[in-house]
Order: C-alpha cells, then sequence, then structure tokens
C-alpha cells in the first residue's frame, strides 16, 4: 500500500450533502481502506482532511486515500446497519474488527411427550423451548449437566431413546428417571420440565417452593423414598444456585459490556444475565484497534455484535456513547424496547464493575501468554538464523491407507494462532498413500497464490508471506516443498521438516533444513522446540479432524448402498426405524434383526459392514 499525496478531495467534498448516509476511503489499489457512516456526510467526511485534531493514526489511513465513495441512506440507522454490513464483508484495514461469533449456544427443551434436553446451536422452531443465549459452549452444557443432577430429564436422541428396552448408565448414575422404559410417570416427569424451565428462567425461589410441598406432602403420605428423592433435588438446587455468581433481585434479562485498556491492548468482556442468572462470560480483542479509544471500540463491538442476532432488552455498558440510532435499529430488529444505559446505581453498577474486572483480568492473562510466546519466537529466530520472524505455516497430511487424504496447513502469526487463515486441501489425482504427492499439490496450491500476489486472495489472508514453512513429515515431503517453492520462484522463504525421530517421541524431533545434512535435534526444554510442537500439533490436529470428516462423509453416503441384500425398501425401512443413518449405525445387531425384512443373519452383516 502506498500513499497518495496528489489526491484533491475538494472536488469530492464540495458534492456532499448534509445528509445520512455511508462512506469509504479507498486506496489507489481500489481497496477500501475504511468504511464509516455519518449523520451529516458532508461535515464528516471534510473533517479527516483538517490540519489539525487528527490522530496519527488517522492521518496515516488519509495519506493513502485515493478515492472517496459515499451512500446516501433514509436514516442514521440505517446508515448503521449499511457501515456494519460493509465492514463484516470487505474487513477495511483501518476499522476496528471484532471476530464475528456466527452464533451462540441455547439450552433446548423438546416437544417431545417426554422433553428432551439438549445443547442447541441454530435458529429456533415454534415446536420447542428455548432458554438462553449462553457466551460459550461450556457455560450452556455445565448448565445441562446442573439440570441434569437436580431433575435428572432425558438427554439421548430420539433413535436411541424409542428403541431402549432397559435402563442405560444415565440412569444407574442417577442422571436420568428412564421414560424411555416407563420408570417415570407422564405426570412426575412433567413436573421437572416444568420445574427445569423455571430455573432456567432464573424462578429459583419458585421452583424452591414447588420442591418442598412436594416434599412435605409425600412424608405425610409416608411416600419416603419420593420424599428422600425431593429432598436430594433440593439439595442439588442449592448447588445450582451457588454457581450464579450474579445474584439479582428480579428477573432481568441484561448483556452487560464493558471495555478495559491495559498498556494500549484493549478488550472488551460480555456477560450474559437472563431471569437474573448470570449465565457466563466472554471475552473479544479487536483488531486493528491501536489508538483508538475505548468509547469507540464499544461503539463498534455493540454495532458488529448485536445487528443481525438476538439482543436483550437492557445492555449496560461502562462508557458514554450516543446509541440512539442503535437503539432504534436494534428495537426494530428485536421487535421490543432496547436501552443501552452507561449512568447505572445498585445491583447494576456492580455487574459493570464485574464486567471491569473481567475484562482487565483477561488483559493481564493475555500479556502474559504473549510474553512467554515471544520468548519461544525469539528463541526460534536465534536458532534458525533468521532475520524476521512472526508468521509461519506448517502443512501435514492425513489419511486412512490413502483413503481420504486431507493436508492442512496452519497459521501462527504476531504471537498466536490464527484459526481464521487456517485452510484445508483435498488431496485428488494421486496414488492413494503417497504422502510426498500429497504434500507437493498442498504447497503448490497454498503458495501460487501467494505468488499471483492477487488484492482479493490478500483480503482473504492467502497472499500474506511466511517467514518461515514447517513441513510436518521427514526429508521426502520436505524436498518435495523445496522443489514446488523453486518452481514457483519462492525459494527464499526459510523451509524446515519437522520429523519425528528414531523413537518417534515428543521431545526428541529432528529438524531438518534444505541444504543442511546434519539434523538438528533442540534439547526437550527448548523454548524454540516448544512453538515448533504447539504449531506441529495443531497442523496435525487440524488434518485429522478433516480426513475423518472426509472419510465419513464417504463412507455413510454409500455404506447402506453397498451392502449386498439390503436394497431400496430395506434401506427405507431400516432409516425409518431409526431414525437416519446415525441411528442405525448405533443399533445392535439384535435391534437391527427386529426390522421387517431384516434376518438376524442380514442384521449381523449390516452390523459387521458398518463398523
Amino acid at each position: 500500500m502506498t500513499s497518495n499525496t496528489s489526491f484533491d478531495p475538494k472536488p469530492i467534498l464540495s458534492n456532499l450533502p448534509l445528509l445520512p448516509g455511508v462512506y469509504r476511503m479507498l486506496d489507489a489499489d481500489g481497496q477500501v481502506l475504511y468504511v464509516g457512516k455519518a449523520n451529516q456526510l458532508k461535515k464528516r467526511v471534510s473533517s479527516y482532511f483538517q490540519k489539525t485534531n487528527i490522530s496519527p493514526r488517522i492521518r496515516l489511513m488519509v495519506s493513502h486515500i485515493a478515492n472517496i465513495e459515499v451512500t446516501i441512506t433514509r436514516s442514521e440507522a440505517e446508515a448503521l446497519l449499511l457501515e456494519n454490513n460493509l465492514i463484516k464483508s470487505l474487513k477495511p484495514r483501518y476499522n476496528i474488527l471484532f471476530r464475528d461469533d456466527k452464533s451462540y449456544p441455547y439450552i433446548v427443551l423438546s416437544g417431545h411427550k417426554f422433553p428432551r434436553l439438549a445443547y442447541y446451536r441454530g435458529a429456533p422452531t415454534r415446536h420447542n423451548q428455548y432458554f438462553g443465549p449462553y457466551p460459550n459452549a461450556t457455560a450452556a452444557k455445565e448448565s445441562i449437566a446442573l439440570l441434569q443432577k437436580v431433575f435428572r430429564i432425558r438427554t439421548c436422541e430420539d433413535s436411541v431413546f424409542n428403541n431402549r428396552t432397559r435402563p442405560c448408565l444415565l440412569h444407574q448414575i442417577q442422571r436420568c428417571t428412564a421414560p424411555c422404559v416407563n420408570l417415570i410417570s407422564e405426570a412426575d416427569y412433567a413436573a421437572d420440565i416444568r420445574n427445569a424451565s423455571l430455573l432456567l428462567l432464573g424462578k429459583q425461589g419458585e421452583v424452591e417452593a414447588h420442591l418442598r410441598t412436594a416434599m412435605e406432602a409425600a412424608a405425610e403420605a409416608l411416600e419416603f423414598e419420593q420424599a428422600a428423592s425431593l429432598r436430594d433435588q433440593l439439595q442439588a438446587l442449592r448447588t445450582v444456585q451457588q454457581k450464579q455468581f450474579v445474584e439479582s433481585t428480579g428477573s432481568t434479562d441484561a448483556d452487560i459490556v464493558a471495555v478495559a485498556t491495559l498498556n494500549g491492548a484493549l478488550c472488551v468482556a460480555l456477560a450474559m444475565v437472563r431471569g437474573g442468572r448470570h449465565l457466563g462470560d466472554k471475552h473479544f480483542f479487536p483488531q486493528n484497534a491501536d489508538g483508538q479509544s475505548p468509547d469507540e471500540v464499544l461503539e463498534a463491538f455493540l454495532a458488529q455484535h448485536y445487528l443481525e442476532r438476538s439482543v436483550p432488552p437492557l445492555v449496560l455498558v461502562n462508557a458514554p456513547l450516543a446509541a440512539e440510532a442503535l437503539e432504534e435499529l436494534l428495537g426494530e430488529q428485536s421487535g421490543h424496547k432496547v436501552a443501552i444505559r452507561h449512568q447505572v446505581n445498585g445491583e447494576r453498577r456492580q455487574w459493570l464493575e464485574m464486567a471491569e474486572q473481567n475484562a482487565l483480568l483477561a488483559l493481564q492473562q493475555q500479556a502474559g501468554l504473549q510474553a512467554g510466546q515471544q520468548v519461544r519466537v525469539d528463541a526460534l529466530r536465534e536458532v534458525l538464523g533468521l532475520e524476521q520472524l512472526a508468521r509461519i505455516e506448517c502443512f501435514d497430511i492425513s489419511h486412512t491407507m490413502g483413503e481420504a487424504t486431507v493436508a492442512s496447513c496452519v497459521v501462527y502469526d504476531n504471537l498466536s494462532i490464527r484459526n481464521a487463515e487456517y485452510r484445508r486441501y483435498n488431496i485428488t489425482g494421486i496414488t492413494p498413500g503417497d504422502d510426498y504427492a500429497a504434500m507437493r499439490q498442498a504447497v503448490t496450491r497454498r503458495y501460487q497464490k501467494l505468488q499471483a500476489a492477487c488484492p482479493e486472495l490478500d483480503r482473504r489472508n492467502e497472499g500474506k508471506r511466511p517467514d518461515l514453512i514447517l513441513i510436518d513429515g521427514g526429508a521426502g515431503q520436505l524436498s518435495m516443498a523445496v522443489e514446488v517453492m523453486a518452481e514457483l520462484g519462492l525459494s527464499d522463504i526459510q523451509l524446515v521438516g519437522v520429523a519425528k525421530g528414531v523413537e518417534r517421541k515428543a521431545g526428541l524431533e529432528q529438524l531438518l533444513r534444505p541444504g543442511v545434512e546434519k539434523p538438528l535435534q533442540l534439547p526437550p526444554d527448548s523454548p524454540a522446540l516448544h512453538l515448533i510442537q504447539q504449531v506441529r500439533d495443531e497442523a496435525h490436529r487440524f488434518a485429522i479432524s478433516g480426513h475423518r470428516a472426509k472419510r465419513g462423509k464417504q463412507r455413510t453416503t454409500s455404506s447402506l448402498e453397498e451392502i449386498e441384500g439390503v436394497g431400496e425398501k430395506r434401506r427405507r425401512n431400516l432409516l425409518a426405524r431409526f431414525g437416519g443413518l446415525k441411528g442405525v449405525l448405533q443399533a445392535t445387531p439384535e435391534e437391527l434383526a427386529q426390522v421387517e425384512g431384516i434376518s438376524p443373519a442380514l442384521a449381523e452383516e449390516i452390523y459387521q459392514q458398518l463398523h
């Protein structure tokens, strides 16, 4: 990106209206540098070209502007929505960016006769009850485990539930009342579901009153076993209450959003409260936020996080914001009034202070981790004699006897693993099991894009030049990678092969370098080796998960069709009986033999073929 000192903004500025809209700053290559919104386009865009009161960051951006594009909107709220969509799609280098989580998990109680308690991501349907959203999978799954302990609600898939003939292990360990084999009445199970729903809605006191009344009634009726069971539920319920770190006097639904700074780094902490219960926290570290004020970061987070996502009626923030347009837009989106508040007292002030402390703690932890990573990077740079080491890319190949070969490329950049930049390559057109050819294909596909240096590829992070390429494998794989890089004219990038060594144990890895005959073996406690192991292990994990998914898809697509004696009708009967192929895979030979048209011998054959 080069500076453009010849750009004259006056002709553009003179024609801008005093109307709401969105503006885009472009460089000489047509790439979008920055996207912004304004209530009055002329005043806002003109402010970038003033001689004073401009931060160094904005001055740098302005020096690269070659063109300005604007879009007029009907309102500031509409401009806010368009700005957010453009930021997410274009990812301009001068806009504050937050990682876009596609969805948050919910807890769902299904609409069955005996409802199922489950973890859920996706669009809600009207047949089920949904509770949340939860900030992360761990928070949702912990809540499910606690509800299992208190109310012993089933969590099994329908294909399992509909085909049980005796209680499963969860019943034996007091985590399920086994409605699948009628060990609990429909009325009693419905009572447990009602209490679980109330608890998820934050009405602990009401649940406790119900349980205590039922326990006393059972004791008076001399049903001591039932009374003891209800007593255990009450005790387990107190455990649930103790795990709620926010205690509310009401049944408030709110999100608490706080931004904190530490040595120039910024973090946004999000705490979710539903029905007065603290469901958990999530931390966000913005990109492109150097030199930005906390209120700018907070405003960017609210727009990027909540637009096109569910929002509670109340959002508490720890910095003052002009949020009228955002409140209006979020209210229209959610169908209820949304208030964004900063000046609060009492309990809500305590919530904000808690979120601020969590944001600061996350920054301190991140700083500690980065310090440790910097030691590793510096050690590896010194070992390999590199002038610069920031970006590392690592390749691995995974297959089973040549089946479903997948190559992975993982990225480590600026002291952190970059999951969003990972790539997998389905390897085709080679002799099954030929790891050398697989490595050649993967490296070629990855770096022919770098050779092209296409701006579109650069926006997808595939045009970034690595400082070091790790090849998980021996001399053969490394030589293939060296050959490809030479063909592409990229021989100046350092390549290192990571071989497992004679005993194939962690800590005994040998580093192979092109043109160096003797392998380099670092001490097991070397920070440089620890960094190599970290990146190599991540490449291995990513390759294996991709290979297993590909292999599973290939096998399940044709698994029933390939079994001799299983035609279309028998296939249809099997899938209908067990609710799909997953249920068929979980069935025993005895259960398979109960399907119409399936003999015991054929059932055994099906079982063997699928396993």
